[in-house]
């Protein structure tokens, strides 16, 4: 066994120095998930700015719409009122639409609950595929309102917001020919919870699994998650999990690209929250690299808004829903 020779002094320091450096930018790109707001840019777009590009305030439009049919919890009438919204809308626009049912047992009573998640083809022979998705569900109860938390969810950014981008996003397929096919999920019961010990993402991991077992003749070459991206104060840092993954990294790096040239500033290129959301199943269990794009901060590091009867339409901004649809329909056209 040989020996290590002692590092001389002037060696040590500069080892030390250069660990502390090292540190310091891991420490600034990888944070605890404090709220950096005040350091991130706004870009100077208005509504009509965007609109040739992606329409904000029709994707608005369609939010008032998903939000005036009330709560949407799992296996509720509005949820059933919001599939067949949903169905419409997109045969309007000439795209296979199917529900692809199960159920779930209530974890209150263990009765089985009719769920279904809907999905939107487009290009459908096209064998090489994107999947862009987001849960449209609601949590049956504000859970974490301080006041009433067993009061009345609308879900306008959490669950509404993505929903409402996808609805627009519908209306430019026709145009943007985009190289891959695309469909568009919208996942049951992500947060079918009336416990915080409830299992959740039982849409998305239910689809993950029939992708795995089931035989198929086409692929996901990449899935994009959209979730809670309505807010007025808008702020996208890059999901931890996203960023971890070594096959989904190259995702991230185009669209926060994207974004960067065409200067929507809002889409801040570090990484903040680790989220536990419907990208995890389609990753670990169907094998999908699929990144997360969420403003988690609702309206700030605080999320007072979240899982709250405050997550209403007045807090969402058709500018905010322009800027990430416009990124999201830029990146689609140019995806490798």
């Amino acid at each position: 066994m040989s020996r290590r020779r002692p590092l001389r002094r002037g060696v040590l320091l500069a080892a030390l120095a250069a660990a502390v450096l090292l540190l310091i930018g891991f420490l600034l790109s990888y944070n605890d998930g404090s709220d950096n707001r005040a350091e991130a840019a706004t870009s100077r777009f208005r509504l009509e700015d965007i609109k040739e590009h992606f329409d904000g305030a029709r994707a608005y439009e369609y939010l008032k719409q998903i939000c005036a049919i009330g709560p949407r919890p799992s296996g509720s009438p509005g949820m059933a009122k919001q599939q067949q919204l949903l169905i419409e809308h997109f045969k309007k626009l000439g795209a296979e639409v199917r529900l692809q049912k199960f159920t779930v047992p209530d974890p209150r009573d263990g009765r089985r609950v009719p769920m279904a998640n809907l999905i939107v083809h487009w290009l459908p022979k096209k064998k090489d595929r994107i999947l862009l998705c987001a849960h449209y569900d609601t949590l049956p109860f504000p859970m974490l309102d301080p006041h009433n938390p067993r009061g009345r969810f609308i879900g306008a950014n959490d669950g509404g917001s993505g929903v409402a981008l996808l609805m627009e996003l519908g209306n430019h397929m026709a145009k943007i020919k985009p190289r891959y096919g695309v469909d568009f999920v919208f996942f049951d019961a992500e947060e079918y919870i009336f416990d915080r010990y409830d299992r959740f993402l039982l849409g998305s991991e239910y689809f993950a699994r029939k992708y795995r077992k089931t035989p198929r003749d086409y692929r996901y070459r990449w899935g994009v998650l959209v979730d809670m991206i309505g807010d007025k104060d808008l702020q996208i840092y890059q999901e931890r999990n996203s960023m971890w993954w070594r096959d989904t990294r190259p995702l991230v790096d185009d669209i926060w690209a994207t974004a960067r040239r065409l200067g929507v500033r809002e889409f801040i290129p570090r990484v903040k929250h680790e989220m536990v959301d419907d990208h995890l199943p389609l990753h670990n269990i169907a094998g999908i690299p699929t990144c997360d794009i969420i403003d988690f901060d609702y309206p700030d590091g605080q999320r007072r808004f979240w899982h709250t009867t405050e997550d209403t339409i007045d807090k969402c901004s058709p500018l905010s829903l322009a800027k990430v649809g416009w990124v999201v329909r830029e990146w689609l056209k140019t995806a490798r």
